[in-house]
């Protein structure tokens, strides 16, 4: 008869029912609040983002400030991304989300102007470090195409659809009431609308000539102060771009059909010179072929030689299929640029500010879909320059990510080192161009590292350190595979069409350095570190055959002691004659049977040559199973000390010692619970009884209905000498037998490693996955006698595991390794390991496992689990210190393995550790070894939680959890108090799902586009810290000086020609504009803006900042007024004093 155990209902009866607000602690548990003093208070928590890094996703726009060296980006979203030199980066984002059509920098002034498709302009003030909208301008009537602002003026040209241009005031943000409209400006020169204004800009030696370029193809030279056109350009075909010769005589015109015509101003009958760059020149002296258009084009003079220029476009429409490409036309010699993606934007990069004065340009900026590059025009063959910036997170879309803080101070340099032996060469040595700013100056000084997988298999490794990001070291896991060589010769067991070794999930131990990669093809890939480099002869693998859960057939068990049977097809008789699966006599891949026991990948078979850095150890593979796929690994973890892996997926879980290279262990999810457990979610056929020794056979599954019963826990051609101990007492909770593995000698075939099996204590595989339940000595099985078409569909998958030292079981005193499985239906279940002394005996002796049953159960799929100590001290998983393992076997003796320091002896009664777990919908609290839940929160009802860690913040613990809704919120421990909780981000894309992670330190970070990673903290220490340690965008420059104008140009008036613009659009001469044309609206960045936003003892200093720049404002506008008034005085002074002279001898008869 049963026992009735009172306990476990109540514990069943716990884990059904949900606490809705704060923690509560269970009856008759200890108040842990008396023994943990927690410290985190909620004013140590707020959220707010930190920085962003990547290439802008979708840029639109580009300008560049030649003074402060500054690049700015605006996107398609509305975000704009401003660059200076390698760690100076800013990004800032538009409200209204509207795409970024141009950028015009006030050049020296710190402040930028943007122009958005919603026909708004902007003006950003770039002097403080998280930039701000100063003023807006809303353009109601008319649409705005382009934007012209000279150097050191502060009238902005604005060209719109119409036609007409309007003038605003870049100080007060006020429209002038002077405007050009297009019928003036052509008059009768066309009989039909112009068509939008596609370019604006002044005569370089004069100032008050302005060239405007219409999209149909004229061009009109306007004199601002008579307010008439002096001349008008007509060409048949539509204008693109303009560009003036520096000495205003000149100027060049692109055109819709792959042609540049050149002007002179003084010429406007015809062109001066029409080229076609890219067209084929026929003999018979007719018109070239008509090209692609050239979409922009820029003209740079120097002094010492022939003139740049550089355009975009304008191929033959004969090179179909031909990537994009910039001309560098230089004299007589034209150089052809391919591109890897299309050209969105370029800028010619030039020594001097002004126009007017010889240009030097010494490099090109070319802004592409999904790259930024840089070409040295000072060099032969111009190479570009190598790009310092973390634009390379996208090289391949990323698919998985993990962020780790704090980690040991040697691995940045150590993982920099290797990495820098995989730069590319061939780059200008000259120094980055884009120079300006200044990096900030931060207290963060502890080591951030970030690791993303790619959908290519290869995966990056980033230092993070001090709200920076710089790639380290790249590794490509896609080498231990085969590659196909063409669309035909694609295998065709692969899962997945495209990717196939896509990264799905990674496990990291940065003190040991061990690295554990699962991807998408159901493979795992266990990676070493080495400063050596090593060639691999034959790569070590092992095929793993994890079955579904549920049989169609369930035939009864064989009773007594039967020899082991081979099977029949399919297989070889002994492991010496096995060989690999991609020979056509193994497994069935054949068209006449389903396909079985083939992975979907094929590992290399030629030697390996592995450079230093992270080295491939082994290679676990999944196979296919009667015609099914492996399904896809959802959970994965690696522990250094233990010398083990574990991976599982729907179907179950499996355990690999990576040191013996054997599987211990290849179980179905339903089987790791014992009959007994009060958490059964199905009712189970009686047990039956077995002997001692059972039975060990491998069959084709389907084939055979009667041998179906059993397999051995690899695929037959991968079997290994497992053996069970017989010596262990009876378990009276019916827990599992320990399953001990052995592997007394193995052999290397073919990239294989193959070993006999032979069977001690009855160990065998069933169809559904094995299942080892200890009673009296033996191994029976418990299978479910009908199972419903729900359960099918909704199998149990394993989401999370934790390896730890722990109490396995109530009535254990000392601390054991321990693993923690947690699965999609919220049970966390107890698994037990016994491992071998250390040195050559951990080698050859077997490593134990026993599963000790359910811990706990909670509402949603467990996310996370952690363990604390009686202090509520995070007690981390145990590992092994990282040593070369191709160095001498002296240095290999140095470092020992190392684990944390067992925790004291349990007393009769006393609890000593705290287990912490974390599902989609609750947090619970469950006190060790007596396995009672003292805490328990729900997170969410209506929503569920993506992803939740135990991280270290402020000297001690939490949870931090981040929900579909959008809350991230932080929780106390043990004690799971709430402590944040922010409406921060609405799951609007599956990227962020899968990229969001939490760090210690009160970090995190996600994807927030293709290709950009968005930081953030929830540390309130950091944001106060936040503006010292961004990087400053403005620094102190002084302006070159204008280029000497000479004697004799300055004696008969040939320099360049100034204007007085405030004369002419100012109030006084021009009037006001219209109202209903354009709506001013004051930005946050404002004065009253700022004052606004201000609050709390950071806006109390930031309001003391403020009133020192509104009295150095006011006493600056002082000065200016003293300054004006003297000025006035002088002048009143100087013309009293000329009337004088004028009248002194005159008598009064003569006046």
């Amino acid at each position: 008869m049963k026992k009735f155990n009172i306990r476990k209902v109540l514990d069943g009866l716990t884990a059904a029912s949900s606490s809705s607000s704060s923690a509560t602690a269970q009856p008759g548990a200890p108040r842990e609040n008396d023994v943990v003093q927690e410290t985190l208070q909620t004013e140590q928590f707020q959220l707010c983002k930190t920085v962003r890094h990547g290439f802008p996703y979708q840029p639109s726009s580009m300008a560049f400030d030649p003074v402060q060296k500054i690049l700015a980006i605006g996107t398609q979203s509305g975000a704009l991304r401003l660059f200076g030199r390698a760690g100076v980066e800013c990004y800032c984002q538009h409200e209204s989300g509207a795409a970024v059509i141009q950028l015009q920098f006030l050049i020296n002034e710190g402040a930028l102007v943007s122009a958005l498709a919603d026909d708004s302009i902007h003006l950003w003030n770039l002097r403080q470090k998280i930039p701000a909208i100063l003023h807006s301008l809303k353009f109601n009537r008319e649409r705005i195409t382009y934007c012209h602002l000279p150097f050191q003026s502060k009238w902005l040209y604005i060209g719109t659809e119409r036609g007409n241009i309007h003038i605003v005031n870049v100080e007060s943000f006020t429209l002038s009431g002077y405007v050009i409209m297009w019928n003036k400006a052509i008059e009768l020169s066309t009989k039909t609308h112009p068509g939008p204004v596609v370019h604006i800009s002044d005569n370089p030696m004069d100032e008050g000539k302005l060239l405007i370029g219409f999209e149909c193809g004229v061009v009109v030279l306007w004199d601002l102060k008579s307010k008439k056109a002096d001349y008008r350009y007509n060409y048949d075909e539509a204008i693109h771009s303009v560009a003036w010769h520096h000495e205003g005589k000149q100027f060049v015109c692109s055109h819709s059909d792959g042609t540049l015509t050149t002007w002179n101003v003084r010429a406007p009958a015809k062109p001066a010179q029409i080229i076609t760059p890219h067209g084929k020149q026929p003999k018979d002296g007719k018109k070239p072929e008509p090209c692609k258009p050239i979409l922009k084009v820029e003209y740079k003079t120097t002094r010492a030689g022939d003139p740049f220029m550089v355009l975009s476009g304008g191929l033959s429409y004969d090179t179909v299929g031909r990537r994009a490409c910039l001309t560098v036309m230089h004299g007589k010699s034209t150089a052809v640029l391919e591109m890897d993606y299309p050209i969105v934007d370029f800028l010619t990069l030039c020594e001097t500010p002004y126009p007017n004065d010889y240009q030097e340009a010494y490099a090109v900026v070319v802004l592409l879909e999904k790259d930024l590059v840089v070409i040295d025009l000072g060099q032969i063959g111009y190479p570009i320059f190598e790009n310092p910036y973390p634009l390379g997170i996208h090289e391949s879309p990323v698919t998985c990510c993990e962020y780790f803080a704090d980690c040991p101070a040697e691995l940045i340099p150590a993982l920099y080192s290797i990495g820098s032996r995989q730069k590319r060469q061939g780059y200008s040595k000259k120094e980055w161009p884009i120079s300006g700013g200044n990096w900030g100056q931060g207290a963060q000084s502890y080591p951030e590292i970030i690791i993303t997988g790619h959908a290519d298999g290869s995966i990056k490794f980033w230092d993070a350190s001090a709200l920076m990001l710089q790639v380290l070291y790249k590794l490509k896991t896609a080498k231990v595979f085969e590659r196909a060589r063409g669309k035909d010769e694609k295998p065709s067991t692969d899962i997945v069409e495209e990717d196939p070794f896509a990264i799905q999930t990674l496990s990291w131990c940065p003190e040991s350095r061990m690295l554990c990669v699962a991807g998408v093809s159901a493979h795992v890939i266990v990676y070493r570190f080495s400063k050596q480099e090593i060639t691999t002869e034959v790569v070590e693998l092992l095929e793993v055959r994890m079955q579904s859960e549920f049989s169609d057939v369930d035939s009864p068990d064989p009773g007594g002691e039967q020899t082991p049977t081979l099977p029949t097809s399919g297989t070889s008789s002994s492991p010496q004659e096995s060989e690999p699966h991609f020979q056509p006599c193994t497994g069935s891949n054949s068209s006449d049977g389903p396909r079985d026991n083939i992975p979907c990948l094929q590992v290399r078979s030629s030697p390996l040559k592995q450079s230093p850095g992270y080295q491939v150890e082994l290679v676990i593979q999944l196979v296919w199973v009667s015609g099914e796929p492996p399904q896809q690994i959802t959970s994965l973890a690696i522990n250094s000390s233990y010398g083990l892996v574990v991976f599982g997926n729907s179907n179950g879980l499996a355990v690999v010692d990576y040191l013996q290279k054997t599987l211990l262990l290849n179980m179905g999810t339903s089987e790791l619970y014992s009959p007994s457990e009060p958490y059964q979610r199905q009712p189970r056929s009686p047990r039956k009884a077995r002997q001692p020794s059972g039975a060990l056979c491998d069959s084709n599954d389907g084939s055979n209905a009667s041998e179906d019963r059993c397999k051995s826990p690899t695929s037959a051609k991968m079997s290994r000498k497992i053996s069970s101990s017989g010596e262990h007492k009876p378990d009276q909770e019916k827990r599992f037998q320990p399953l001990t593995c052995k592997m007394p000698f193995y052999c290397k075939n073919k990239g294989k490693v193959a070993a006999e099996m032979n069977q001690e204590g009855g160990i065998y595989r069933a169809k559904s996955s094995p299942c080892f339940y200890a009673k009296d000595n033996s191994f029976t099985r418990s299978r479910s006698s009908s199972v419903t078409s729900i359960d099918r569909e909704s199998r149990e998958a394993i989401s999370s595991f934790h390896f730890c030292e722990s109490y396995s079981r109530k009535t254990e005193s000392l601390v054991s390794p321990c693993l923690l499985v947690g699965t999609t239906q919220g049970f966390v279940i107890m698994v037990a390991l016994s491992l071998p002394p250390g040195g050559d005996q951990r080698l050859q002796q077997p490593v134990g496992i026993s599963s000790c049953g359910t811990l706990m159960r909670l509402k949603g799929g467990i996310l996370t689990m952690a363990l604390l100590d009686s202090t509520g001290t995070l007690l981390p998983p145990s590992y092994e210190p990282w040593h070369d393992p191709n160095a001498s076997d002296e240095e290999k003796e140095k470092s020992r393995r190392r684990r944390p320091a067992s925790s004291p002896s349990s007393q009769e009664g006393q609890d000593i550790q705290f287990a912490v777990l974390c599902s989609e919908k609750q947090a619970k609290v469950v006190a060790l070894p007596s396995q009672t839940c003292i805490y328990k929160h729900s997170i969410t009802e209506t929503s569920f939680v993506l992803r939740a860690d135990v991280v270290q913040i402020a000297g001690t613990n939490c949870i931090t959890c981040f929900c579909a809704n959008g809350h991230i919120m932080t929780l106390s421990l043990p004690s799971l108090r709430p402590l944040l909780d922010v409406n921060y981000l609405p799951l609007t894309d599956m990227r962020i799902a899968r990229t969001f992670c939490f760090s210690n330190m009160g970090q995190a970070l996600y994807l927030t586009s293709p290709t950009e990673i968005q930081r953030i903290t929830y540390s309130q220490e950091t944001c106060d810290n936040l503006q010292e340690m961004l990087s400053e965008l403005f620094t102190p420059v002084e302006t070159p000086e204008a280029p000497n104008r000479g004697f004799f140009k300055g004696l008969f008036g040939g320099g360049a020609q100034s204007l007085d613009r405030e004369d002419l659009f100012g109030e006084t001469a021009a009037g006001k504009a219209s109202r209903s044309l354009a709506q001013h609206i004051p930005g946050p960045g404002s004065m009253e803006g700022m004052k606004g936003a201000a609050s709390g003892v950071v806006g109390e200093l930031a309001r003391a900042r403020i009133a020192l720049d509104e009295r150095g404002q006011k006493l600056g506008e002082l000065e200016e007024r003293t300054a004006a008034m003297m000025a006035s005085a002088e002048s009143f002074s100087k013309h009293a004093h000329d009337m004088m002279l004028k009248y002194k001898d005159k008598k009064w008869y003569q006046l």
